[in-house]
């Protein structure tokens, strides 16, 4: 066996991530051979992957990336099994680079994005690759769970993280105004974090969710013994509070509590003169 200097194995943790004994294990397997020694790795991650493929991944975060035009705009979930691996730097960097390669291939699901290569800062591995080797690195299952692509061609998109990267939203705004737009648009992506509508506008509603909680209500009022002549109206009156929950511009502004979305947005175009529609967003939740 030939010998293995310390610098061999520095070398080869600069250019893979991982641990100084994992490294220098590959390169006594590997014969000293650097490039032998990286397939090493990288066939151990996949096989770790496979061994840990029925774990749970439950952690990670969620992560955003925004063209610098802020006319487009990924957002995406990528998990691991502990806060502590998600929290380090390795799996930061890789949530960047997966970041950066979706946007710039405007991705819109994990599928298409595994498919793609990254640079040469993770080896120029196909993303599905580079997971595997990821899992050997770091000694946990990776998964990319959720990722959207936003964008808006006459507007822009803007999105929010909330502390901690485990919930997050994107939103894309049409507007005449977007450099004016931008602080707004901020607030509204907060809004669709913290208060989880499903859809920017009452019409927006699918008619099976409304006939679904129609239902639901109607029943409910039954039970609790309401006259047959009276349960239309108590089923509308509680579709109203539904919607007051699910639909973004009937919610409580989060800075005013007193005013819906839908008098901020009409009072800030009359301010400024500018348009301003919700044309779509996106919220993650981790393990939602």
């Amino acid at each position: 066996m030939s010998q293995i200097s310390a610098k061999d194995v520095k070398d080869l943790r600069d250019t893979t991530g991982v641990g100084m004994m994992d490294c220098k294990k590959a390169l006594e397997e590997s014969g000293g051979d650097m490039q032998k020694a990286v397939e090493y790795l990288r066939k151990k991650g996949a096989a770790l992957a496979a061994k840990r493929a029925d774990r749970d991944a439950g952690e990670g975060l969620v992560c955003v990336k925004i063209a610098t035009d802020r006319k487009t705009g990924v957002i995406f979930e990528l998990n691991c099994e502990t806060d502590f691996v998600a929290r380090g730097d390795a799996f930061k960097a890789f949530a960047t680079a997966l970041g950066e390669l979706a946007l710039a291939n405007h991705i819109n699901s994990p599928e298409e994005l595994l498919t793609l290569k990254l640079g040469e800062a993770f080896g120029g591995e196909l993303v599905d690759d580079a997971m595997k080797t990821m899992t050997g690195k770091l000694g946990e299952k990776i998964q990319l769970r959720h990722l959207a692509f936003c964008d808006a061609p006459e507007g822009l998109v803007e999105a929010y993280i909330h502390p901690g990267a485990q919930l997050g939203a994107m939103i894309k705004i049409a507007t005449d105004k977007p450099e004016v737009v931008m602080e707004l648009a901020k607030d509204l992506a907060m809004q669709v974090a913290a208060a989880a509508p499903i859809v920017a506008n009452r019409d927006d509603v699918p008619a099976d969710y409304i006939a679904k909680e129609s239902e639901i209500y109607r029943q409910q009022a039954l039970g609790q013994g309401k006259k047959e002549e009276f349960v239309d109206k108590i089923v509308l009156g509680r579709l109203e509070k539904y919607y007051q929950e699910v639909v973004l511009s009937e919610q409580s502004f989060i800075k005013d509590n007193d005013t819906k979305v839908a008098k901020v947005l009409d009072e800030f175009q009359k301010k400024h003169q500018a348009k301003v529609d919700v044309t779509g967003f996106v919220r993650y939740q981790l393990g939602v």
